[in-house]
């Protein structure tokens, strides 16, 4: 079976067990800000197994996108040195919610695995987690495994967890003896390449929390995982998951670039490139495809750190020039079927990861010049070892990883503090794990639920009304706001970078302030930080309220000014997404946006600098659209493949159900959309773009205004415009423009001259000073202390100053705010006949004021940061000339 009839098999074989095939979520975790990546395939129904969220199914299958390359489960360093590792996978899966459990998931993975794929019984075994008597039992009655292949296993390779909080679980491991006697019982669980895990059936029925304490989950489930990549190795008989027809594409067109074969080899050094360039091309495209962004942190980080480590594994291939993204093609030709966003998105991805390469290489020439530096500023100071910290900076900065730096301290004779690295890397994870703490701040952490009612989710009616007749069902005190559930409610929740909205919860007794909404699987959870008394208006602390039977109803009332504010500006978004489509191609596709009553934000795909013309186009274009008042129509409960077929765009950031809600602009726009909107585009007004920029390489970002907004700013501008033809005494017919360039033209004349008043003054000083110095045999030396100086005048007073005296040398020192600026000279004679290098000079002069640098003989610079040590730099400078002169 090829790798297509392997994944339908396994899709039609649940099929028929009454499982619903469902798509595979993107490998971006939308709504869940604990993980990084899409890591397995439960992660899509992580509010189901927390019972916050229900599906219209209780059995579901698919093949789920995932990366491992970061986290708890990180597969990233393996990849390359073995055959089954890699960062990008897929993952085959079935699940129920609830429904059936371990004898059934039990027997249907045994049934497929030997019945339906006929793989030999006697090569395969069965894992139980220690204490879980019901799942031995299982193996050995529902199914002909011999009772010797049933293996017990402790935490760490038989209970699974999906992070460091979450839905967990005992779970049993299916593996398969590759060895060629069949002895390879001992090796299961052990690491070894020849019994490898095929399929985790994981029984998820507990909750860890932060603390570390598992608390029973309301329903029991079951989450199973087959690696796609690793069945397909041992369907086809491969000793390997990249011998398979899933990777021969993409060593095909390596091997087509490169001019170097693939020959399966362990070892080989060009087999280990190609498998990582492979696997990191996939795990790119995939996350770039899904919405992701290379960039300097988070998930971002993650991306640029793999396509850099691919980066140098390609230089053994002999290939010093971009390369991955030139696999794009290939990936979206042999894996669009099954994942045709591949195919759409793959001019966008191909041109963002190109320009990522450039990047980079243009960087690494860069941090090899930093590197340099740093090592002539370490040599300075006297030691040979650079520091954790310089070492992290260059990682961190300049993409460098701690094997590269090594590898050129060791050339140039040091060593790096790989301890001081590790803490620097390991304080970094921290600040970036709390910071993803810091943003699940619905999850209750810091104060209990008080439920009124057993109903966990919330109906939102906000589409057709902005108030609504309610009742509370639950609350929760979490730092200094309030946080409130109601059974049904107009406020919409932050989604799809739409702000929630704000307004008022009003009860017989309390008035409280809504200051957002946020969603929390089923639930819309508002969050309060005002809370009065409704009779005496009063304040009141959210620990002093106390809610009972007779307070349960209330009036939530969305503030309605800012709900039309926010419309307004997510309408706008459409057209200019539409306008942009328009005016720079069919490639603009949307990375991001923030919409909120204020201000709208838009971030796209395009590789170019938006020119002044084509913003002033696409301006126009949205605000001709916004004058036809073209109705917005808002179809309900459309199938989602059905809305994909009439053309529907779906935007970056949102998260589809099968159902889903279609946003029309008759002849402008069709896009799939849970937010609210204007009912006539008309009702925006007027559209302001403020200002464009780069988010990162390949993605612009758009920010506007709309409505009373944008009319603010325009009185504002054109009322700047008049003060300004006043203090220009213009009359109303002649240009501004034109009369500020003139004044800047003569600014830049006047500043020219007084450079030069600057220069000559200063080259008198140092004339004087050096007539004044001291003299070794012919050469004279001076060292001199000099107060506001910039560093123009100072480096052409000093060039003209060795010009005219080709027997001087000098140390010029310069202190400001605690920095010190060093600068050394020595004329032709004193380079020529007495050696002088201004260049080492001034390195042994900085390591008196903690600093560095370096230079030609010439001329040279340096920096430090203790000013007190400015008069042991002088006499250091000077016993070094009378040493170096007194010799020759």
């Amino acid at each position: 079976m090829n790798s297509r009839e392997i994944r339908q098999s396994f899709l039609d074989f649940f099929d028929r067990k009454g499982h619903t095939i469902v798509r595979s979520a993107p490998v971006i975790p939308l709504d869940d800000p604990t993980l990084l990546f899409t890591n397995a395939g439960m992660n899509q129904f992580k509010d189901v197994f927390l019972d916050k969220g229900t599906r219209p199914y209780v059995r579901a299958a698919d093949t789920q996108k995932c990366i491992r390359a970061s986290g708890k489960h990180n597969d990233l360093e393996d990849v390359g040195r073995d055959t089954y590792h890699h960062t990008f996978f897929e993952m085959l899966g079935n699940w129920s919610f609830g429904d059936y459990y371990k004898k059934e998931a039990i027997s249907w993975a045994w049934e497929l695995l030997t019945s339906v794929w006929h793989l030999p019984k006697e090569r395969l075994y069965a894992t139980v987690y220690y204490d879980d008597e019901e799942s031995y039992l299982l193996w050995q009655e529902e199914t002909d495994i011999p009772h010797d292949h049933i293996i017990k296993f402790d935490e760490k390779d038989n209970f699974w967890e999906m992070g460091e909080t979450g839905p967990c679980g005992p779970c049993s491991e299916i593996h398969i003896d590759l060895t060629e006697d069949g002895s390879g019982k001992p090796l299961v669980n052990a690491g070894d390449y020849r019994v490898i895990e095929l399929w985790n059936l994981v029984f998820i029925q507990y909750n860890r929390q932060a603390d570390g304490r598992l608390e029973p989950l309301p329903q029991k489930h079951v989450d199973t995982g087959m690696g796609f990549e690793r069945v397909c190795a041992v369907m086809q008989g491969k000793a390997s998951n990249y011998d398979t027809d899933v990777f021969r594409p993409l060593f095909d067109r390596i091997t087509e670039i490169t001019g170097v074969s693939y020959n399966a080899s362990l070892d080989d050094p060009s087999d280990i490139a190609m498998r990582v360039l492979a696997d990191h091309a996939r795990t790119l495209t995939f996350a770039l495809t899904d919405g992701a962004m290379p960039s300097n942190e988070g998930r971002g980080y993650v991306l640029r750190r793999i396509l850099r480590r691919a980066l140098r594994y390609s230089k053994t291939l002999g290939c010093s020039e971009p390369l991955l993204y030139r696999l794009v093609e290939t990936l979206a030709a042999s894996m669009g079927d099954v994942f045709p966003e591949l195919r759409k998105q793959q001019q966008a991805v191909s041109r963002i990861i190109r320009a990522e390469e450039e990047s980079f290489l243009a960087t690494l020439d860069r941090g090899i010049e930093i590197f340099n530096e740093l090592i002539a500023a370490v040599r300075s100071r006297g030691t040979t070892v650079v520091s954790g910290d310089d070492a992290f900076r260059l990682y961190d900065t300049f993409g460098f990883p701690l094997d590269l730096t090594r590898l050129m301290a060791a050339e140039a004779g040091f060593e790096v503090d790989e301890e001081g690295f590790d803490r620097c890397m390991k304080e970094q994870k921290t600040r970036a794990r709390q910071d993803r703490r810091d943003k699940q701040h619905l999850k209750g952490d810091e104060g209990e639920w008080t439920w009124f009612s057993a109903e966990r989710t919330s109906v939102f009616t906000g589409y057709h009304s902005l108030e609504e007749l309610a009742s509370i069902t639950g609350v929760s005190i979490f730092s200094d706001r309030l946080l409130v559930v109601l059974d049904r409610t107009p406020f919409y929740a932050e989604s799809g970078g739409q702000c929630g909205d704000r307004g008022w919860i009003e009860t017989a007794a309390y008035r409280l302030r809504v200051s957002d909404t946020r969603k929390d699987g089923d639930m819309i959870v508002h969050l309060v930080t005002e809370v009065r008394d409704s009779v005496s208006d009063g304040a009141i602390s959210p620990a002093d309220l106390s809610f009972d039977e007779g307070k349960l109803a209330c009036r939530a009332s969305v503030d309605r000014s800012d709900r039309q504010g926010t419309e307004r500006n997510h309408t706008a978004t459409h057209l200019l997404h539409a306008a942009l489509r328009r005016t720079l191609g069919q490639h603009v596709q949307q990375k991001g946006s923030f919409v909120s009553s204020e201000r709208l934000r838009f971030d796209f795909s395009h590789f170019a600098r938006l020119t002044s013309e084509e913003l002033a186009i696409v301006e126009s274009e949205v605000n001709e659209q916004i004058r036809s008042a073209e109705p917005v129509v808002k179809h309900q409960d459309i199938p989602y493949d059905e809305a994909i077929a009439r053309g529907a765009l779906a935007f970056f950031g949102d998260k589809y159900a099968d159902r889903v809600r279609v946003v029309e602009i008759a002849g402008l726009s069709v896009e799939l959309c849970g937010g609210t909107h204007v009912d006539s585009i008309g009702q925006i007004g007027l559209f302001k773009i403020v200002s464009e920029s780069s988010v990162a390489s390949g993605v612009r970002r758009i920010e506007a205004l709309t409505g009373k907004a944008a009319e603010v700013l325009l009185w504002k501008e054109y009322r700047e415009l008049q003060d300004i033809r006043q203090m220009l005494k213009l009359k109303a017919d002649e240009e501004v423009i034109g009369r500020i360039a003139e004044l800047a033209d003569s600014k830049k004349e006047l500043e020219k001259q007084l450079q030069v008043y600057r220069t000559e003054a200063l080259s008198g000083i140092l004339q004087r000073s050096l007539d004044a110095a001291e003299s070794v045999g012919s050469i004279r030396f001076m060292t001199l202390r000099l107060e506001h100086v910039d560093q123009d005048s100072l480096r052409q007073a000093v060039l003209a100053l060795r010009e005219k005296d080709p027997a001087s040398t000098g140390l010029l020192c310069t202190e400001e705010d605690g920095k010190v600026s060093l600068t050394a000279f020595a004329g032709e004679r004193a380079v020529g006949e007495f050696g002088l290098d201004a260049g080492k000079l001034v390195r042994e002069a900085a390591a008196f004021v903690r600093g560095g640098g370096g230079g030609k003989p010439e001329f040279a610079t340096a920096g430090g940061k203790d000013p007190e040590g400015i008069q042991k730099a002088f006499d250091s400078f000077a016993a070094s000339v009378r040493e170096k002169v007194s010799a020759k």
